[in-house]
């Protein structure tokens, strides 16, 4: 997947364009500069490829007297980062200095470029775009981010020069295993564990790994690859670019793995950005197992794991599939068994149930308990089969397959997981005209 950074000064249309290419409202919007301050990542598919999309514009400083020199500072990351980079400037006012200055950040990174000359709404405002020649680069496009013009030429000339063999894996079938979690859960000590040697660096101040570490490990004489990340911080406490951008190579992490164990911290609790994360990774299609760290240190007479678990469980909601391991990195406790269910559910993943097998499982369920449909229709499922795909596919024949309510397809889901497990698993439920 292709990972396209939108760089750019304050108030040019930076979060209208994302907003627009993702298709929700994702990014704040504001006529003051600056209003974005986080990290704003999400996805777009264009021609059947899908892209990582980035918005770089809002993070801005507490103090304004850096202002340009953080702008530039991020833009740098951001084009390290990606594989195409659109550089968005305002066409109702003219070049910028600022442009300039980003324009040449971009060139002394050899990275494609295309400039978004953003806010020409109509075609008497095209001549604005030729102005923006003199930042050196070829590709311009005139687009309007708040009306939708030309958005699909920008997005053909992105498709042509975006590469899309980044994070290629050369180790053929070898398992990839995403390591992530909040700052000083464990994950380094966890990597040095399997690795038996001190790769990557281990200390008790939070956030020491800034980049993703790729570690190849033999387990249980199997070969996959560990990939150690940069803890997640609370997007309050993000406060340098460098920070902002391990985020980045954390969600590249979760994108280019295979499966993904989330470790949670005992002594902390659960918190919320916990959730995001195995929801993330869940969403994204990854077989997830959590691990709670430092169990050593949990008085046991306080909780036990039963309840713990319970607790966890409770707040993941429609994600309460997830296989929950009690570690202790430190002591080496049952990390084995972290690691086994973590390929175990990949292997899960490549289940194949009987046309038969489900049909005379599920068809007289959903005889029972029929789908209700706001439109006062009667929907009825007729049959159901599993097909190929990379992650457990069910594909449903019905008279009315968009009138099937998400209520409904939880409780399909819900009702395979409890036939067949498929725990940790992400399924992919399709409704199709019989």
């Amino acid at each position: 997947m292709s990972t396209i950074a939108i760089v750019g000064r304050p108030n040019v249309g930076k979060s209208t364009l994302f907003n627009r290419l993702i298709g929700s409202r994702k990014a704040i919007v504001d006529d003051k500069p600056g209003v974005t301050r986080d990290r704003i990542y999400g996805i777009f598919e264009w021609r059947g490829k899908e892209y990582t999309l980035i918005d770089t514009g809002g993070f801005v400083p507490d103090s304004e007297d850096v202002f340009e020199k953080a702008i530039q500072e991020q833009a740098e990351y951001a084009v390290d980062e990606s594989d195409a980079v659109l550089l968005v400037v305002d066409g109702s006012s003219g070049v910028h200095p600022v442009d300039n200055e980003l324009a040449n950040v971009i060139r002394k990174k050899s990275k494609k470029v295309i400039v978004v000359v953003n806010k020409i709404d109509d075609e008497k405002h095209e001549g604005n775009v030729a102005q923006f020649s003199e930042l050196g680069i070829d590709r311009l496009v005139g687009i309007s981010a708040e009306l939708g013009r030309n958005i699909g030429d920008m997005l053909d000339e992105v498709a042509r020069i975006a590469s899309t063999k980044r994070h290629e894996n050369k180790l053929g079938d070898v398992p990839k295993l995403a390591i992530v979690g909040r700052p000083n859960t464990g994950k380094s000590s966890l990597t040095n564990l399997l690795l038996g040697s001190s790769r990557s660096i281990v200390t008790d101040i939070p956030g020491t790994t800034r980049d993703s570490i790729d570690s190849l490990v033999i387990f249980g004489g199997r070969k996959i690859l560990v990939i150690d990340t940069a803890g997640l911080k609370k997007r309050s406490k993000i406060k340098e670019s460098v920070e902002f951008f391990s985020i980045l190579r954390t969600f590249q992490a979760v994108e280019r793995s295979n499966a993904t164990v989330v470790l949670f911290d005992a002594l902390v609790g659960v918190e919320k950005q916990d959730l995001q994360i195995v929801e993330y990774a869940l969403e994204n299609g990854k077989p997830t197992v959590i691990g709670v760290n430092k169990w050593d240190l949990i008085d046991k007479k306080e909780i036990t794991t039963r309840e713990y678990e319970s607790m966890i469980r409770s707040r993941l909601r429609i994600y309460d599939h997830v296989p929950i391991v009690f570690v202790s990195v430190l002591k080496n406790q049952r990390v084995n068994k972290l690691i086994e269910t973590s390929l175990e559910t990949l292997e899960v993943a490549h289940t194949k149930i009987k046309t038969s097998e489900l049909n005379k499982y599920l068809l007289p369920l959903f005889e029972k308990t029929p789908p209700f449909s706001k439109s006062g229709r009667e929907i009825k499922i007729k049959y159901v089969t599993q097909v190929d795909g990379q992650l457990p596919t069910f594909v449903f024949f019905t008279n009315l397959p968009h009138e099937i309510p998400p209520s409904y397809r939880r409780f399909i889901e819900n009702k395979v997981r409890e036939k067949y497990g498929f725990s940790g698993i992400p399924l992919k439920l399709v409704f199709k005209q019989k």
